[in-house]
């Protein structure tokens, strides 16, 4: 067996090992759902970073640093920035101690919020997953050849089967590995691979946009790429849900002091890496056309391709488990989120109340492999791993973050700006989406898809509430913030 393909295999199985003696701790619906609430420090960073970094930064966001260079950090710089606001929110979140994001839509508005933030939960975090999928099939096919779709849906299996052993007791426990590896292999591979193609000189080939603050862009692209992720990360289910995981408000607070030190360095590593990589391929096929323009999606396997053919063997294997663990951390967590959100905020609030602790478990697994089949097939309209992700970004960011964070920062928002904030949030990139597949020139590029979004839905927000009377105290009270918190 090929040397790389064994040292995938076997981090596949020790991560899936680990995964299923973790499971034997899973009783009730809040050891899946939420680890039982009592993840440390350690832990919770852990997760939160291999959660963030997955193929979304190891694809699309290598990708934009191929083709664009240093400006590519504009849509890191979003989640960095999304990060530190964050840290004066986490032990209030915590403090709420519910289950999922629809959870607190609720509390705070009423069940249309609920739902409304579930589907934009389910359509987006069944992207985000999808394209896990989708850079497992390019993996497998750089390691063996095979079509990707195929190798897309043998990744699908593979992780699939980890979410439904796993829950979030698996998860979190395997993330600490997986920030390692994650860790070790761009570390190693960075100084290897600018060596590798020729250093600063082979580097200072590149045009010379890839090295300005804006590259061949301006301004209104750079908030393009990086509102995204910013607004996203404000919104994000699944640090929520693993925010509710902690032990308690300090541990939870800490987490995003690690988080936003790993992200940094990680995301920062990764476009060094690509930019430095790209000096190499940026004239050669298949990475350039024959018109001298840039493919995209073949520009995304970037990092696979240093990987497996510029570094040495031992590098080139820790790099390449490293993609793994970014794909595999990921697509679990964005399986777990939506199929709590079915779980939890559609059949137990709705359908099943007193629904007993083992079946929900049961049904949530079952929920796991059902939308991991549609992740699978949603994969398949995006002509690009970037793509999907500002697609989903911009439906999360838009159609959940205002109304979020309004629930903890303005007490002056009512039920109806909540709910009309979320209508247009999601309303808006749904209705891009559908016309740039159907029209044969796109409505609005996928890196502008977040401008009109968040500015409908924070509009909205805005001036519903203020032409509506304000929310009685019981709304607002459990989201204020208390003293000496």
């Amino acid at each position: 067996m090929d040397a790389y393909i064994l040292a995938v295999v076997i981090y596949v199985l020790f991560l899936i090992g680990v995964g299923i003696y973790r499971s034997r701790s899973v009783k009730t619906q809040d050891d899946f759902m939420v680890a039982g609430r009592r993840t440390s420090t350690i832990f919770l960073v852990g997760t939160l970073v291999s959660t963030w970094i997955g193929t979304g930064s190891l694809f699309g966001g290598a990708g934009l640093a191929f083709r664009m260079g240093f400006s590519q950090l504009w849509m890191s710089a979003g989640a960095w920035v999304g990060i530190i606001i964050i840290y004066f929110l986490a032990h209030r979140v915590r403090r709420i101690s519910e289950y999922t994001v629809p959870d607190i839509l609720e509390k705070r508005y009423n069940a249309t919020a609920r739902l409304l933030g579930t589907v934009t939960i389910i359509i987006a975090y069944l992207t985000i997953a999808g394209y896990q999928f989708r850079a497992g099939g390019r993996l497998l096919n750089i390691l063996l050849g095979i079509d990707p779709i195929v190798g897309g849906a043998i990744a699908c299996g593979v992780i699939v089967t980890f979410a439904v052993v796993a829950g979030m007791v698996s998860i979190m426990s395997i993330d600490i590995f997986n920030a390692l590896m994650k860790t070790l292999g761009l570390v190693v591979a960075l100084p290897l691979i600018y060596f590798a193609v020729g250093g600063a000189q082979q580097v200072a080939t590149l045009p010379a946009d890839r090295f300005e603050i804006f590259g061949q862009n301006d301004w209104v692209w750079a908030m393009g790429v990086f509102f995204p992720t910013f607004f996203l990360l404000l919104g994000e289910s699944s640090m929520y849900q693993k925010f509710f995981s902690a032990k308690d408000e300090v541990s939870a607070r800490r987490a995003v002091i690690g988080m936003v030190v790993g992200v940094v360095v990680l995301e920062t590593l990764l476009c060094v890496l690509a930019v430095v990589g790209s000096s190499k391929y940026f004239t050669m096929a298949p990475f350039a056309n024959a018109d001298g323009t840039l493919d995209k999606a073949v520009t995304e396997t970037i990092i696979l391709q240093l990987a497996r053919f510029d570094l040495p063997l031992i590098a080139g294997m820790v790099l390449l488990c490293a993609a793994v663990a970014m794909m595999i951390s990921t697509a679990t967590s964005f399986l777990m989120i939506p199929s709590t959100n079915v779980a939890r905020d559609i059949y137990q609030r709705f359908i099943n109340p007193q629904v007993s602790q083992s079946t929900i478990v049961k049904f949530q697994r079952i929920t796991i492999v059902i939308l991991g089949i549609l992740a699978y097939v949603v994969a398949n309209f995006f002509k690009s791993i970037l793509d999907m992700a500002f697609t989903a970004y911009s439906m999360v960011g838009a159609g959940i973050t205002p109304a979020l964070l309004a629930a903890f920062l303005w007490k002056r928002v009512t039920i109806q700006g909540g709910v009309a904030s979320m209508i247009a949030g999601l309303g808006v990139p749904f209705v891009i989406t559908v016309a740039n597949f159907i029209l044969h020139e796109p409505l609005l590029e996928t890196d502008y898809i977040i401008l009109p979004s968040a500015a409908a839905s924070i509009i909205c927000l805005i001036v519903a509430s203020l032409m509506t009377a304000p929310s009685p105290e019981e709304k607002w009270k459990p989201f204020a913030q208390n003293k000496g918190a």
